[in-house]
């Protein structure tokens, strides 16, 4: 279901996984100020599919809890669309309350899944009981006008739902930074200084198939910036492995090594590359 919409012009439109107040509105707002939120990651890649908006921007990395796996088995499977950029986001979680409450009054706290894995060991020093939203804006605007209830969000969430943020930085570890991708029907001109994301799945007689495809980057001294692997949802077992790495596809090097990976597996779907 779609939000809003600033200036509904294709040309200009971005799309991103909102709501408003959220860190990929953030994200998406460092592109352009005409932005359209939709309620679900699958919302985002139909549109800039159907040409409806010419980018659309979804997380799909947390440097403390991992890969945003819809995001990856979206593109990998169901969606032929590119990684045209990447944007890198530092995260600070904030605990929002209503004006005037002290931490002593409250005894819950709402947020989205991740913020509230992020910010375990805080609440739990806080004693206080956790509830699962849909969005950090979601759990600030159920929590207007409750004074015994707070929400972690961002300091966007806290100006759009009148709340006053109460501490700042209440996640467990530094460094927690977010990935965002910028979704277009192509991907990004060569650089010079890019990476590349593919997906691609192992034949099943092929025992060493995995390291003999990352023997291929190491001969050619291509740096790998990240594996990881998902299931297929073809059997227990099987997997789509992600990896991304230094290089356009453009580049003679990346070519070949793209060009033997695809004669060597069953399945390979070159993702995008993009700007590092």
């Amino acid at each position: 279901m779609k939000e809003k919409n600033s200036k509904h012009d294709s040309n200009f439109t971005i799309a991103y996984f909102g709501p408003a107040g959220t860190f990929t509105e953030e994200a998406a707002s460092l592109l352009d100020s005409h932005l359209l939120a939709f309620d679900s990651i699958i919302e985002v890649l139909e549109v800039v599919k159907s040409g409806e908006v010419v980018k659309g921007v979804v997380p799909i990395e947390n440097s403390i809890e991992g890969p945003v796996g819809v995001t990856l088995d979206l593109l990998a499977q169901d969606y032929d669309i590119k990684i045209e950029q990447e944007i890198v986001l530092p995260i600070s979680h904030n605990l929002l309350v209503n004006k005037g409450v002290t931490l002593d009054q409250l005894d819950s706290v709402y947020s989205h899944a991740q913020p509230l894995a992020q910010c375990r060991i805080f609440l739990e020093n806080l004693g206080l009981r956790t509830h699962s939203t849909s969005s950090t804006a979601a759990a600030a605007k159920f929590i207007k006008g409750k004074n015994k209830a707070a929400a972690i969000g961002t300091k966007r969430a806290a100006e759009l739902y009148d709340l006053e943020i109460i501490l700042s930085d209440i996640h467990d570890f530094e460094n927690n930074v977010t990935r965002f991708i910028v979704l277009a029907k192509k991907d990004h001109p060569l650089t010079g200084n890019d990476k590349t994301s593919i997906a691609f799945t192992l034949s099943e007689d092929c025992p060493g198939g995995l390291y003999e495809i990352l023997g291929l980057f190491a001969s050619e001294k291509i740096n790998l910036t990240k594996i990881e692997s998902r299931p297929s949802k073809k059997g227990l077992g099987k997997y789509i492995f992600f990896i991304d790495f230094e290089g356009h596809r453009l580049e003679g090097n990346v070519e070949k090594i793209l060009d033997k990976i695809n004669h060597r597996t069953p399945f390979l779907k070159i993702l995008g590359s993009y700007p590092i």
